[in-house]
């Protein structure tokens, strides 16, 4: 499916992409931050290795627009790490900007329960349990970017400096 923007109403999370629901936390959120966003959805597939580069081939756009969301262990502790799909996270670099010693990834099970969402479908928008949030310095300079939107198959573009500003997030070089 070739990505296409879909109306969003902020005030009621309204939107015309098909198939999707309406609302999800990540949405919610987002509208309560009043960050402009539009959707777009795409036949997610759970079998997939690389969800995020299946996402960005899926809405055809380059990987780098399209961010994966992660969840981590740094000392222990969970955070949250934003950065385009086909990057990979410095652990080290990732740890330091933490104020960690170490960085792992955390279990599905563990990110799962605290995001309360189904990996595949994990925003660091409307966690369950909001965690310390990093956004790689790449992502954050892109002007838009598709971010999951809290359901698999669903993605919200909007812009990363939008996102930094409603998340309170740290903007850093982790890749």
């Amino acid at each position: 499916m070739i990505w296409a923007p879909w109306s969003v109403t902020r005030a009621s999370g309204w939107c015309e992409a098909p198939f999707v629901s309406r609302a999800t936390p990540a949405t919610l959120a987002l509208d309560r931050a009043g960050v402009a966003y539009t959707l777009a959805s795409y036949d997610y597939d759970p079998k997939g290795e690389r969800v995020g580069l299946q996402a960005a081939e899926a809405l055809g756009a380059p990987p780098g627009e399209v961010l994966k969301t992660l969840m981590v262990k740094a000392d222990g502790k969970p955070a949250c790490v934003v950065l385009a799909s086909d990057r990979e996270v410095a652990m080290k670099k990732l740890a330091a900007v933490l104020g960690a010693k170490t960085c792992e990834m955390m279990p599905v099970a563990d990110a799962e329960r605290l995001t309360g969402y189904r990996v595949g479908g994990v925003s660091p928008f409307g966690q369950k349990r909001p965690a310390p949030t990093v956004v790689d310095a790449d992502a954050a300079a892109l002007p838009l970017a598709f971010v999951n939107a809290g359901q698999r198959g669903l993605q919200a573009r909007l812009a990363p400096a939008d996102m930094v500003v409603a998340l309170g997030a740290i903007v850093a070089a982790v890749t």
